[in-house]
């Protein structure tokens, strides 16, 4: 532990809350070279974002947090800032992770909030703030399919086998790009929504990446979370849920089954690349927690490219050539009935 890191925050603190009285408390995480801190004072607590600013770039965090809180997304309100030493503190949110709390029984209620709480942020007009999410990073994504999965497995598409999977890419991508742009979270799914006590709206995190793109991007974050699987009947009806809340202009120009299909391509695009990070996380970075969830987003790609003629070709190679070794590695996703 660097103590001359903890000294710097022990004095910002100080100044900060005016008080030396508080307590801190860091918390385990998997974020880079963040770290968070709980920090109690009398029957207050805050959260301490730890960014030392040569490692991680805590801008970007913190531009589009106050850009979604004056637009009332129910993100945490900063407190204090110093973006130089790479220190921020915001408001607590407790501990209570959305994904502890689905069953068979919350899980409608909660996702309806998340819907409304999505249709909302999609009002934003974000353009001048964040970036496209570009046809060139949407290819980038899919294609850490092929450096880091197919590599795991010792695949090696032949030239034919390399254009099938580049075809499938190129329509995935051009497919995203075609579809109304709005904000994007990039990471809405169940582990990044808290429950804040007293309070209806579910707490929004982990939004530094949010770009504009697809809007159904997000939708299926939450739908097809690559750490909770729903029965398809379900999300298909989540699907419609969340269409009859859109704005009756982009439903006017676009059908149910336009955007079912939309909803689908953006999912299998998404799942590709999940395939390449979750494997990434694991030879690069060395966190093996992923690998458990391989074979889920696995399952999720085979089941949503059916009916897709367009991929065809790409998901036989999937289909030979990458799963016989792909569940001799990684393990086969079991449905529950």
């Amino acid at each position: 532990m660097n103590t001359q890191r903890e000294q710097l925050i022990q004095t910002w603190l100080h100044t900060t809350l005016q008080s030396d009285q508080f307590e801190i408390s860091f918390l385990a995480g998997d974020a880079s070279f963040r770290r968070y801190a709980r920090i109690k004072l009398q029957n207050k607590t805050y959260m301490l974002m730890d960014a030392p600013p040569e490692k991680e770039d805590c801008i970007p965090f913190v531009s589009i947090d106050e850009f979604f809180d004056r637009h009332g997304v129910r993100v945490p309100h900063i407190v204090a800032k110093d973006l130089a030493q790479g220190l921020l503190l915001l408001e607590d949110f407790g501990d209570v992770v959305l994904s502890t709390l689905l069953n068979d029984e919350t899980v409608d209620q909660y996702y309806a909030q998340s819907f409304k709480q999505l249709i909302e942020l999609q009002q934003i007009d974000g353009r001048d703030h964040l970036p496209a999410y570009s046809y060139e990073k949407l290819m980038t994504e899919m294609r850490l399919l092929t450096e880091w999965l197919l590599p795991s497995l010792n695949i090696q598409p032949t030239e034919q086998q390399l254009e099938t999977i580049e075809q499938a890419f190129d329509f995935l991508a051009v497919e995203a790009t075609n579809q109304p742009q709005v904000i994007v979270h990039r990471d809405f799914h169940s582990r990044n929504l808290m429950k804040i006590e007293n309070e209806q709206d579910l707490g929004v995190i982990d939004f530094q990446d949010a770009v504009i793109g697809a809007d159904t991007y997000d939708l299926i974050s939450i739908t097809r979370d690559a750490y909770v699987q729903w029965n398809a009947e379900r999300v298909y009806h989540w699907f419609e849920l969340f269409y009859n809340l859109l704005p009756s202009s982009t439903r006017e120009s676009r059908s149910f089954e336009q955007f079912k299909r939309d909803a689908d391509l953006m999912a299998i695009q998404r799942h590709l690349k999940i395939l390449g990070i979750f494997v990434r996380l694991f030879e690069r970075d060395g966190k093996s927690g992923y690998l458990s969830d391989l074979p889920r987003v696995m399952w999720y790609l085979l089941e949503e490219s059916q009916g897709y003629d367009e991929l065809n070709d790409f998901m036989q190679f999937i289909r030979d050539v990458v799963m016989p070794k792909f569940v001799v590695k990684y393990g086969n996703y079991e449905v529950a009935a």
